[in-house]
């Protein structure tokens, strides 16, 4: 019985690619840990979710920052997925010529990528180093707080987060890096 090899992609493979032309704005990809995955689709409730997590998260962190919806994050060397929302220092000027790095918080908007997002995504920005990670459940109305990455031989990427808390419509949360801004979950999830 034969094997089924896959190639595994780099970031800078993937980008020559984007560079190329191979995938246009209407390839909805992202490269996790050397694999191309095909992103959820944008319907209705999901990209009005990813509006509202921009809105609230542009009043939280305000001026020096850049909220980036759905916009490519280099993490590693095998890895630029795209998150529903992002923040990072700065401003969009200063990543005109490269992908930022090392969002302070990475935002996923769940609908049908709920499983890869608890757990693929979860342990890549875990490996990252990325202490602030939200889940938006749209599923069940909540939003999951992951941080204090740490290792796991068991996770997919053998990192996953220490803690992870689920927050309902009442509860409200604070970015790491924004500890004076509050953001009610209920701003986030209908």
């Amino acid at each position: 019985m034969s094997t089924i090899e896959s190639k595994r992609w780099t970031r800078v493979e993937y980008e020559r690619l984007i560079d190329l032309g191979v995938f246009g704005p209407g390839d909805r990809l992202e490269l996790l840990g050397g694999q191309l995955i095909v992103a959820e689709p944008q319907g209705a409730e999901h990209y009005s979710a990813v509006r509202r997590v921009t809105r609230a998260l542009e009043a939280a962190f305000g001026p020096g920052w850049e909220v980036r919806p759905e916009g490519p994050i280099a993490l590693d060397e095998e890895s630029e997925p795209e998150p529903d929302a992002a923040v990072v220092p700065g401003s969009s000027e200063d990543y005109r010529f490269a992908h930022p790095a090392r969002p302070v918080l990475a935002v996923e908007v769940a609908v049908s990528s709920l499983a890869l997002d608890r757990t693929q995504k979860a342990s890549l920005y875990a490996r990252a180093g990325v202490a602030d990670y939200w889940i938006v459940n749209l599923v069940d109305g909540v939003v999951e707080v992951h941080r204090d990455p740490a290792r796991d031989a068991e996770a997919p990427y053998g990192w996953t987060y220490a803690s992870v808390d689920v927050l309902s419509p009442g509860a409200s949360i604070a970015p790491l890096a924004a500890p004076a801004s509050r953001i009610a979950v209920s701003a986030l999830v209908p």
